[in-house]
């Protein structure tokens, strides 16, 4: 055969390949168009095709609440994407705790999000999930890791927020600062030297800010994995991402600079002789619990903890600052208990200290009731089950709680649901928690968040140093706050605010 005649057989070859699997991609999108009947006439699910939901609401999930709020069993079902969305607590707790074993993330979660986070944490399920849960819970409670990770929060306080927060105040600077780009810069550094060893700079007080390629990298991964879940089919996605186009293609290019740059750290960690003694970050405990051949699991366990421990608590700060900003009588009596249990001159709680600060705490959970970090979180149905109230679950059907949703419920609350009130928190001066089931907002049952009270000693951290020294104000009209696609909550157009020390 002449190497002319191989060639054409080779063309003919890729264009029959590329033939079959286009048509196989349309037969099983038609197969899978036919199994959700997206001709539903249900008003729900027209309104969501034709987006006429928009015209009453500026964010989607406020629309979702609008009709849980109205639905008898809390409890809804948007056809087209077979997902049934509920804000029923006694669902919420047979989904998360008693039938638990039913409602694992399921492998179409896993796909969407598995280029970011491959066999991390929040992607996996099985012995994979038990074993990284066992040895975060072991690592993230112990009393080292604890006070690495104050130690941390202090330093980036202290040399950065502070500095930075102080250059832009009052008279000295008459344009305002994005809290939220901030509050992200702020978590980027600690996350990043809490799990990597690694300080990335963002928040270096220089104007204009430092660029970090890691940091816009992951924020552009996180947004384009979360815009998956929104198509109405994953084939969609899927061959985008087959053929490398459009925003599959930016996906893929955003996950490879922070892929390159976890396996740097890891590269260059694996070359360091170092004691036990000296193994403070967490890619070092991990790395000393896995074999050298397993880097790429390693590397989707950091990436995973990397997502949790920035997008979250800049998201949950964002949303505390623009609440204070418009209840100055909250503000007012944090600084009471700020003065009480700190000394006049200092600039950052420690960790004892932020155990008595009771109305803070209220505080920090009442904004995440209003505005949690994670909005909603889904799972798979293994087989066939019938929720408590009455909600019949086919096997491979999304069912979803919705925490944003469930903090704006009347019949939770009670009327004052839409108030800023920490007071709802305290009992006799005291911070009680509620029902998890009731305030999913750290999950609950059997995957409740490990990094909980990191968070908010973070949290109270940061609020305290700021609210000490500054009066932090939003500029620009009261207005509903309007959230981009993402995995975590991230207000469109940041929080513009202005700075004022108080004397």
């Amino acid at each position: 055969m002449s190497s002319q005649d191989s060639l054409s057989l080779q063309s003919t070859f890729t264009l029959l390949f590329f033939s079959f699997t286009f048509l196989f991609s349309i037969f099983s999108f038609l197969v899978y168009i036919s199994r959700i009947k997206p001709w539903c006439n249900c008003n729900t699910c027209k309104a969501y095709l034709s987006m006429t939901w928009s015209q009453n609401f500026v964010n989607l999930c406020d629309y979702y609440t609008h009709l849980l709020r109205t639905s008898p069993t809390g409890t809804i079902h948007v056809h087209v994407l077979d997902n049934i969305i509920t804000a029923n607590p006694e669902n919420v707790e047979y989904i998360l705790k008693t039938n638990f074993n039913n409602y694992p993330k399921g492998k179409q979660f896993s796909a969407i999000l598995g280029d970011l986070l491959g066999r991390g944490i929040f992607n996996v399920d099985g012995d994979s999930w038990k074993f990284q849960r066992k040895m975060a819970s072991l690592e993230l409670g112990s009393v080292a890791i604890r006070s690495y990770a104050m130690e941390l929060v202090t330093e980036e306080i202290k040399a950065r927020l502070i500095p930075l927060v102080a250059s832009k105040t009052g008279e000295k600077d008459d344009g305002f600062m994005d809290m939220q780009d901030i509050l992200r810069r702020f978590s980027f550094d600690n996350i990043c030297k809490f799990s990597f060893g690694l300080d990335p700079c963002c928040l270096v007080p220089s104007l204009p800010l430092p660029v970090s390629k890691l940091a816009d990298a992951f924020d552009l991964s996180s947004k384009l994995s979360a815009e998956r879940a929104m198509n109405a089919s994953p084939l969609i996605w899927k061959m985008k991402r087959f053929f490398n186009v459009g925003s599959e293609k930016k996906l893929k290019e955003a996950i490879e600079v922070v892929n390159d740059m976890a396996k740097e750290m890891i590269k260059q960690k694996r070359e360091i002789e170092t004691g036990v003694d000296s193994r403070k970050d967490l890619l070092s405990r991990f790395m000393a619990s896995l074999n050298s051949n397993e880097d790429q699991y390693l590397k989707d366990i950091v990436v995973s903890f990397l997502l949790a421990g920035r997008d979250t608590v800049a998201s949950a700060l964002t949303g505390f600052f623009m609440l204070l900003s418009n209840n100055p009588d909250v503000e007012k009596k944090i600084r009471v208990e700020l003065d009480r249990i700190m000394n006049p001159v200092q600039e950052v709680v420690t960790f004892e200290q932020t155990r008595e600060m009771h109305y803070l705490n209220g505080a920090i959970y009442e904004s995440m009731r209003l505005f949690p970090p994670v909005q909603f979180d889904s799972k798979f149905a293994l087989e066939d089950d019938v929720l408590p109230d009455g909600t019949f679950v086919k096997k491979g059907s999304r069912v979803t709680y919705h925490p944003y949703a469930m903090g704006r419920m009347e019949n939770i609350w009670g009327s004052d649901f839409m108030e800023f009130k920490p007071e709802r928190w305290l009992r006799e001066g005291v911070f009680v928690p509620k029902c998890p089931f009731k305030y999913p907002v750290f999950q609950a049952g059997g995957r409740v968040c490990l990094g909980k009270e990191l968070a908010i000693v973070e949290m109270k951290a940061v609020v305290a140093a700021l609210v000490k020294r500054f009066d932090v104000r939003v500029v620009g009209p009261n207005q509903e706050p309007r959230f981009e696609p993402g995995l975590t909550a991230t207000f469109r157009g940041g929080l513009p605010v202005k700075f004022y020390e108080r004397t």
